[in-house]
């Protein structure tokens, strides 16, 4: 009996690699980079993407000679591959940490405040403990999203935390502080409440790259209050706007654990003490992505474990 042919698709069977490829691609929007990443040549990742394209049947970026772009379908395969592919990076990493132990890259995201309190004096032993874990810190100021940002996890104060995350604190209460210094005080004087900051300068920290500026609060319940200080330094950074306090310029509203070197050593001295709010915790948060990775609990468990009241 005579069978009809079977119709077949013209087009290439659609790789793995070449969705891990793109997905490289457009997490970076730059060949060269994901071609480092996958350890080839941009002209194999180039080829690799074209192949895909091909498959598809539609175009997945938008390419220039200066710069790559996700077209709209690009970016709606991106939405649904990105997760599916970091969940098979996470089966892998959990298969690899029952064997070896936790290794591999991990990537934060944290402010320079978090990584010089928190990170940094505990950074050679954590290194020590775990010699198979790659420690990759992003300094970022601002508020990044995480998740397209392609980090395991970030570190912020915990009023500052994304949705839908989940959040371990890490690290002492911290305490915001009034500093100035001696010479500065001397001249100008110490305010005795916070209204007396009105006829200071002071020195103000914007939030990354957002138009409102690090509050100065006091006080709490009902005896609250939030001043809108003013002055001619504005600084992105805390370390700028406590080194401008040191050096005279007026102000300056630090954490006290990050600014401590610098009340020991009397270049700055705090004031309106009594009018300090209490203190918040840094917190370590992570996407709810059922199983957490190795080397991400091992970070967690090593910071849970260390000894602040007796850390520098």
């Amino acid at each position: 009996m005579n069978q009809e042919p079977v119709a077949r698709d013209s087009k290439p069977p659609i790789s793995l690699p070449g969705l891990i490829a793109f997905e490289s691609v457009a997490r970076h929007m730059n060949f060269t980079r994901a071609a480092a990443e996958m350890e080839v040549t941009p002209t194999a990742i180039s080829r690799t993407v074209k192949q895909l394209e091909a498959s598809l049947g539609i175009r997945l970026f938008n390419r220039t000679t200066r710069s790559v772009g996700l077209t709209e379908a690009g970016a709606q395969l991106l939405g649904t591959l990105a997760p599916a592919l970091e969940q098979i990076r996470r089966s892998v990493q959990e298969v690899g940490d029952v064997s070896s132990g936790p290794h591999g890259l991990l990537r934060i995201n944290t402010s320079y405040v978090a990584y010089a309190s928190l990170i940094e004096p505990h950074l050679q032993p954590f290194m020590e403990r775990f010699p198979e874990i790659t420690l990759e810190m992003t300094v970022d100021n601002g508020l990044s999203d995480i998740i397209t940002g392609g980090f395991d996890a970030g570190i912020r104060l915990g009023h500052a935390l994304q949705k839908d995350m989940i959040g371990v604190p890490i690290g002492p209460l911290q305490r915001l502080l009034v500093v100035g210094s001696p010479a500065y005080l001397k001249a100008r004087g110490k305010p005795a409440t916070p209204e007396d900051l009105l006829q200071h300068d002071c020195i103000r920290q914007r939030i990354g790259n957002r138009s409102q500026f690090f509050a100065w609060r006091f006080g709490s319940g009902s005896k609250a209050a939030t001043i809108e200080v003013q002055g001619r330094l504005v600084f992105s950074e805390m370390r700028c706007t406590l080194d401008a306090a040191a050096q005279g310029h007026g102000l300056a509203l630090a954490f006290e654990q990050f600014a401590r070197p610098a009340l020991q050593a009397g270049r700055v001295v705090p004031v309106l003490e009594k009018f300090t709010r209490p203190g918040e915790a840094f917190y370590l948060y992570y996407p709810n992505r059922g199983q957490m990775p190795g080397k991400l609990r091992a970070l967690i468990q090593f910071m849970q474990a260390v000894d602040w009241s007796a850390a520098p």
